[in-house]
């Protein structure tokens, strides 16, 4: 946001020019990133923290510049008695306030006989240099309070309130409200508005509504400033798509006590410019007190912290400055109750004070020590592993990412079947749930690349998920791959990816398996004894080019091509695989031990087994069926060749097999080698396999 540095100074007569008062407020935390124009034009660039509303305006920073130099602060009250001696004492409006936990406070004064024109140019100036728009001097006065103090103000046209009175009422389901902007909103029960007699006149902290706006034929105003509850606004700027200057600052916490002080501000600016009479005096409902809670702060704990030989004079005198009031307790200056003012709702505990204190008393003036620290690292159980697979992953060529841990609804439904964790106060309808599965992320990235030209993408992320199991959260770890088409088809052979005898699918098998061979990879780095293979995979997954992963029988990883659905959805520009993995199971595994195993001495003997099956039996069954035999000299099987053709017949395939026999104790004769193969025809017969000559 823009701040005139002048303006700053009708508030506190600081001895420096303003390049070193930006640096000083930078000094502080209150952060000046750019200096624009010159002389009474100067215009500071800030960088206001989220936390500190009261500095988003003139006066605050100017109570910060006064504080760091040691200077009086101007008061902004001056006016409020002048207003109130001229006012006659009888009540001209009436004010209900049907919701106190949302609008704790509301003040409202009327101004009769105005004249509308345009704002004087002192006004009109500063405001343009801040990159408002000057509008009239009604509305320009409410700007120029905000900007001056920090507290948003309304001005209503008094002769289009209906019924004599305003009304803080949640609004009714499905009612409409034009605001400001011109459009009109189909409101909320959730809503908060501010209603005449009929109908809603303004939605509470975030705009103002369109029917009893200023115009050039206002004569009569009605100026409000209230307090709101911060959580309500927010929820209603989200739910409408609205961002304003006075949302943004009611979201944060304004100052409870500053209502009737704006409002006499505003009026004394409409008066000046404007003309006409204040019509009684300045209606203030206060249906609950914002009282915020004292705080004890030792001094003991201040220099355990700071580290600083820091005084209680000196820790009072920052404080004082600051606006905190302080009352000492105990014996010589152990400790202070804090009063907290009214403006810095964001000071709560101790340590908030403590950090005031640290940042007031200069930074630069903390001796660059380390703290202390007793013991030694300690290294997480798993980081050994946890660095093996990062290396390994790095190896295979994909990149480290990382992903937001939040997902929307829709996506937690469609990735997995977990209970979610929805958030309280979401950061977008995107992003309303803590996420479930790793996919949505890797996903969301993968397009980002794809949609600025990077073809050949290759990412892993580690990281946890959120569910609920039995009404608790569990954060289970897991590690993610994604991988494009064309990074894969990159490191393939050129003639497996050009065969167009295989149609429009060429070269996805063949890319499916070097992918399945990154996974297996990847799982080679903990100790599995058994991977087998199944095709039980999430409906995300493209069926049959996809796979589950068991070891041991538990499932640790799944992958496989992106289904098309999830393809179009996301408008991937070409096929993606995915794989996920388990983590918190595999670290269970443990990292793979180096085996050493002598050489055997004696020679294996391998023998082919050609049988014709059906789609139905897998190589799954088949593994299983050979391992059952619990032959000890039969030491390895793989498949060679696969065939389907006319040959064959439909809905069947040959399948070659190669096994390695191999004896410790001495060469294999021709009647073990023949029991042996008996013994593997017949298992593979049981299965309904038939064997070729």
């Amino acid at each position: 946001m823009k701040l005139s540095a002048q303006w700053i100074r009708d508030f506190v007569d600081v001895p420096v020019d303003d390049r070193r008062l930006a640096e000083a407020l930078s000094g502080v935390g209150i952060a000046v990133e750019g200096i624009g124009g010159s002389g009474k034009d100067t215009v500071f660039e800030m960088e206001i923290g989220t936390n500190r509303p009261d500095a988003m305006n003139h006066y605050g920073v100017a109570r910060e510049a006064a504080a760091i130099y040691d200077v009086g602060l101007k008061p902004l009250s001056a006016l409020s008695h002048q207003l109130s001696a001229k006012a006659p004492q009888d009540a001209p409006f009436h004010i209900t306030v049907e919701e106190p936990q949302l609008c704790p406070r509301f003040s409202a004064c009327v101004i009769k006989n105005v004249k509308i024109k345009p704002a004087p140019e002192k006004i009109a100036h500063r405001l343009q240099l801040l990159d408002q728009r000057p509008i009239s001097n009604a509305v320009d006065a409410t700007n120029y309070v905000l900007w001056e103090m920090g507290k948003p103000t309304h001005v209503f046209d008094l002769d289009l309130l209906e019924g004599g009175r305003l009304l803080i009422r949640k609004a009714i389901q499905g009612e409409k409200l034009k605001t400001l902007d011109g459009v009109e909103r189909t409101l909320s029960s959730e809503d908060l508005v501010v209603a005449d007699a009929k109908k809603p006149v303004g939605l509470a902290g975030v705009m103002g509504g369109y029917d009893t706006m200023i115009t050039d034929k206002t004569r009569n105003v009605l100026i409000e400033s209230a307090w709101w509850d911060p959580l309500t606004v927010r929820k209603t700027s989200r739910r409408h798509g609205i961002h304003t200057d006075a949302s943004h600052r009611f979201e944060r916490g304004a100052d409870f006590e500053s209502t009737v002080l704006s409002c006499d501000l505003v009026a004394r600016l409409i008066l000046d410019s404007g003309g006409g009479e204040l019509s009684g005096d300045v209606v203030d409902v206060v249906s609950r007190k914002l009282d915020q809670a004292p705080i004890v702060l030792r001094i003991s704990e201040v220099r355990r912290i700071l580290g600083e030989k820091l005084t209680g004079g000196h820790v009072f005198r920052i404080l004082k400055k600051l606006g905190f009031n302080l009352i000492p307790e105990g014996e010589e200056d152990a400790e202070f109750r804090v009063q907290i003012p009214s403006w810095r709702l964001d000071v709560e505990r101790e340590i908030d004070l403590i950090e005031e204190i640290a940042r007031l008393h200069g930074y630069d003036k903390f001796e660059n020590t380390l703290p202390s620290f007793s013991g030694a690292v300690v290294e997480l159980p798993n980081a050994a592993v946890d660095k093996a697979f990062r290396t390994r992953a790095l190896a295979l060529g994909y990149n480290e990412a990382v992903s937001l841990t939040f997902i929307s609804n829709a996506d937690a439904e469609r990735f997995s079947s977990a209970s979610v964790l929805e958030l309280e106060n979401p950061l977008s309808e995107e992003a309303r749930v803590m996420r479930t599965s790793m996919a949505p992320g890797m996903l969301d990235m993968i397009a980002w690349n794809l949609n600025r030209g990077v073809e050949e993408v290759r990412l892993f992320e580690t990281g946890r998920i959120y569910e609920m199991r039995d009404k608790e959260r569990i954060e289970p770890e897991r590690a993610c791959l994604g991988t494009t088409m064309a990074a894969l088809k990159r490191w393939l052979p050129a003639a497996a990816m050009l065969d167009i005898s295989k149609g429009e699918g060429a070269g996805t098998a063949e890319a499916l398996r070097a992918f399945k061979g990154d996974v297996e990879s990847l799982l080679a780095v903990f100790e599995c004894a058994e991977i087998r293979f199944d095709r039980e995979t999430q409906e995300y997954f493209h069926r049959g080019r996809s796979a589950r992963a068991l070891a041991n029988g538990a499932v640790v990883a799944q992958f496989g091509q992106v289904a098309e659905s999830v393809r179009a959805d996301r408008k991937l520009r070409q096929e993606v695989f995915l794989a996920e993995l388990d983590l918190d199971r595999l670290h269970k595994l443990g990292a793979r031990k180096v085996k050493i195993a002598v050489l055997p001495k004696y020679p294996p003997v391998e023998r082919d087994f050609s049988f014709i099956f059906a789609d139905e039996v897998d190589f799954g069954r088949i593994e299983q069926a050979l391992s059952g035999l619990q032959l000890q000299e039969l030491r390895a099987f793989a498949p060679v060749e696969i065939f389907r053709g006319a040959a064959i017949g439909s809905g069947k395939y040959s399948i070659l097999l190669r096994v390695r026999l191999q004896s410790d104790e001495g060469t294999l004769r021709d009647q073990q080698i023949a029991a042996w193969s008996e013994q593997i025809v017949k298992a593979l017969q049981k299965l309904g396999g038939v064997q070729r000559a």
